[in-house]
């Protein structure tokens, strides 16, 4: 039997949907070609790289009828967990996958005893920005990508305080 709720189901990606991801990715960032400076760096992924990425990094995924809509990747850093390429096909914006993934991905630094997760976006991109101040996440620090002389994109931090499962000092 079908599933005849329109969420998406939130799972672990494994190698096995490395094209998947590959394929959400340049769906979802498609829109910044040309108008980014530099280029996002996700337009130039391939499915060997994204098979890389997933040996070091977890990758969440949204599925729906057996097709990925959405996937993020994120990674332990120790003192705080890092998320990246948050990606959604254009077509299920606007359905809270975005915020649910991260939400996913807060619970998993609790569960870890983090108490901060970090994110870069580009300074072109405001909508962007607004989600994650939207969200709770803080401005840190801008960065300077190699060969600007101006910052290009923002590091946003949020702290998730003390709760249930931290157990680092």
């Amino acid at each position: 039997m079908r599933d005849a709720s329109p969420e998406a189901r939130l799972r672990r990606a494994g190698q096995a949907d490395a094209a998947a991801i590959l394929a959400v990715l340049r769906a979802a960032f498609s829109e910044h070609e040309g108008r980014l400076a530099p280029p996002s760096g996700a337009l130039s992924e391939s499915v060997a790289t994204i098979e890389r990425r997933l040996e070091t990094e977890t990758c969440l995924v949204a599925e729906r009828d057996g097709r990925l809509v959405a996937a993020v990747f994120y990674k332990d850093h120790g003192d705080h967990l890092y998320f990246g390429r948050l990606s959604v096909r254009p077509e299920w914006r606007g359905r809270g996958l975005a915020r649910r993934m991260i939400a996913a991905i807060e619970a998993a630094a609790r569960a870890a005893g983090i108490d901060r997760v970090a994110l870069n976006v580009r300074i072109a991109l405001p909508g962007n920005i607004a989600f994650f101040v939207w969200l709770g996440y803080r401005e840190v620090a801008r960065e300077t990508h190699a060969g600007f002389s101006a910052p290009t994109s923002l590091r946003l931090e949020k702290r998730l305080g003390r709760g249930v499962g931290l157990s680092r000092p």
